[in-house]
């Protein structure tokens, strides 16, 4: 039976459902256990295969640090970042397309699994995704500031002698990594190299696209009272050669958020994102190695409390 597209997708009402915190807050999934073919189970996503040209991706509520998933889920995070993702995805159709079908995800799954999918999945079209990051910063922060210090450039980028930590880039940045392996970190690359990895035609599109949705999404989240300081998207070629953004997009777990009202140059902001869990980690005799310790219930409710403040912010 073809798949059927459904007519609320675009429609807003999907996400338009997380509005309001009590309709939210949902039972924490850790592991999802589904009847079609796992094909992969990464730090966040479950992969499905639905057919031949669908999967299936589900967000849990599993959050990693250090490079190793913890074993307490952060109750709604799956929830948010599948309805953050799809807010963008909408708002940037115009700029690239995405990998969306318009497939119900309940639809796909026995009636025993829906609610392992509701609200927190998306049925995608099945492509081969490029073997690089593409990462748009706007701020210097994070491995940027540590190029910056070492070299005075950022991905072999030269910028100005004398910025200081977070401060504003004169202009946004196309700074690409390569896809590191399962407990690895991603590599910053210059565009040399990136041209090289994927060509230099498709480099280009890749730059140009990524910069324009990060401008926009800058823009948009300013009014919102958050700032984007930078961003990574992956991104896949259709079988016509067509550039489609997929994974997921613009979300804490993919982006740093930064709330403006408490945006200082000189200091590293707080973001919105799993910085709780990370600080309360580095107090404790851990090597940061699996298995990760457990938390205690306020540290993962005020993880939870972050992202769905970002959330409630933005959408």
């Amino acid at each position: 039976m073809p798949l059927q597209q459904s007519p609320t997708l675009h429609s807003g009402a999907r996400y338009h459902g997380l509005h309001s915190l009590p309709e939210i807050l949902s039972k924490p999934l850790h592991t999802t256990n589904l009847s079609l073919d796992l094909l992969s189970r990464g730090k966040v996503r479950d992969i499905y295969a639905v057919d031949d040209e669908h999967l299936l991706l589900v967000a849990t509520d599993r959050l990693s640090a250090f490079d190793v998933v913890l074993p307490d889920p952060i109750p709604d995070k799956g929830r948010i970042l599948t309805g953050l993702s799809q807010f963008w995805f909408e708002r940037t159709t115009g700029i690239v397309a995405n990998h969306l079908t318009g497939v119900d995800p309940v639809d796909v799954v026995r009636a025993d699994e829906r609610d392992q999918v509701r609200g927190r999945a998306l049925v995608v079209r099945r492509l081969h995704p490029l073997p690089i990051e593409a990462v748009a910063r706007g701020y210097l922060i994070g491995s940027g500031w540590k190029d910056y210090g070492a070299t005075g450039s950022v991905c072999g980028i030269g910028i100005p002698a004398g910025m200081r930590l977070a401060e504003q880039l004169p202009e946004p940045l196309f700074t690409p990594a390569t896809k590191a392996a399962a407990g690895d970190h991603d590599e910053n690359i210059d565009f040399e190299r990136c041209a090289a990895i994927v060509g230099r035609e498709t480099a280009q599109r890749v730059r140009d696209v990524t910069l324009k949705i990060y401008q926009h999404a800058a823009e948009y989240a300013a009014g919102h009272g958050i700032i984007i300081a930078d961003t990574k998207f992956e991104f896949a070629l259709d079988r016509d050669g067509g550039l489609v953004l997929i994974d997921e997009c613009l979300t804490p777990d993919s982006s740093r958020f930064w709330p403006a009202e408490l945006y200082e140059v000189g200091t590293s902001p707080p973001s919105y994102d799993k910085q709780y869990v990370r600080d309360y980690l580095e107090t404790l005799d851990w090597n940061k190695k699996a298995p990760a310790p457990h938390l205690p219930p306020e540290i993962i409710a005020r993880t939870s409390e972050k992202y769905r403040e970002a959330f409630h912010r933005l959408v």
